[in-house]
């Protein structure tokens, strides 16, 4: 009886620890993916596929929590522009000229951002160790790009915009993470995110039959690596995975659900050493402490920008 009581005690751990290991190896899988689609045809099959996945846990809802009001159809819009479409393509731009472990460790800075713009736009309150998390976060990410770098000589263009692209898509991440704090106050969290996937489909269906009709050979070359990469990104990174964090978040609550986030890079970094011969540098090791240190100090006392790091849809 007691075995059976923690293990239920463990579960939602269980849950946390597996959404995180998906999401930590997704960045991986993506460069995969991202070697035999073309950008938007893989974000219109990606969310596609998801709107398929999803649409049972919205049938099985009942129909006063499904209906959309016509006054709230902008709103959803540009939650689904900026959370998916936007950080989506930045994000996909920026890995396929970085490394996928610079792109774990940057995505990181989203609650950063978050904190920032709730100071600066909204005029939230900030703590002096706030600030400081803001200053280490900002400086982590610096640090990762390799501007000192610049003044050494060794400096790769590609990577720095990809960085840049990266960082990019958790600012639209943040964006649309201020538009879901509206948006969730009249949806659940199902509805929420199935408007967004359908936005998603919308927005990236023109690009990806101009994808078609400029190389309609890409769809033949795809191989089973490739097949397998985009039923994990959709299947496991989102759909079970935010299945996964939801249910353990709503059991374990955002602080202890927030500790699993570094997982991620630390994922992500192992894999993309032994599957991609990435290295890990001086610097990069430098700049990922001062952003864990930024982002735990940033968002201390602050938890609904920890779950903005959440609500950001996982890529």
């Amino acid at each position: 009886m007691k075995l059976g009581k923690h293990f239920a005690t463990l579960l939602p751990y269980l849950a946390l620890l597996l959404a995180h290991l998906i999401w930590g190896a997704n960045f991986v899988v993506a460069k995969f993916a991202l070697n035999e689609f073309p950008i938007m045809s893989l974000s219109f099959l990606r969310f596609s596929l998801a709107c398929l996945l999803i649409a049972p846990f919205l049938i099985n809802l009942k129909s006063r929590e499904t209906f959309i009001r016509y006054k709230d159809v902008p709103l959803l819009f540009v939650f689904g522009i900026t959370s998916i479409t936007l950080s989506l393509v930045f994000f996909y731009e920026g890995l396929q000229r970085t490394t996928a472990i610079n792109a774990s460790v940057l995505s990181l800075i989203v609650p950063v951002f978050s904190v920032l713009a709730g100071w600066w736009f909204f005029k939230e309150k900030v703590f002096i160790v706030n600030l400081f998390g803001i200053f280490f976060g900002l400086l982590g990410g610096v640090v990762i790009l390799g501007l000192p770098l610049i003044f050494l000589g060794s400096f790769s263009t590609n990577t720095l915009v990809g960085d840049l692209l990266i960082l990019m898509a958790g600012i639209f991440g943040v964006i649309g993470g201020i538009f879901s704090i509206r948006v969730l106050k009249k949806y659940t969290v199902v509805v929420a995110t199935g408007v967004a996937f359908l936005v998603g489909v919308l927005t990236f269906l023109i690009p990806a039959t101009k994808d078609y009709l400029y190389n309609p050979g890409w769809i033949s070359a795809v191989t089973i690596l490739g097949f397998l990469s985009l039923l994990y990104i959709t299947i496991l990174s989102t759909i079970v995975a935010f299945f996964l964090y939801n249910w353990g978040l709503v059991r374990k609550g955002i602080v202890k659900a927030n500790l699993f986030v570094y997982i991620e890079p630390a994922v992500a970094a192992t894999l993309a050493v032994f599957i991609l011969s990435e290295r890990i540098s001086f610097s990069f090791i430098i700049g990922t402490i001062l952003i864990v240190l930024g982002v735990y100090w940033g968002t201390l006392g602050k938890p609904h920008h920890q779950q903005l790091q959440h609500r950001h849809h996982r890529i």
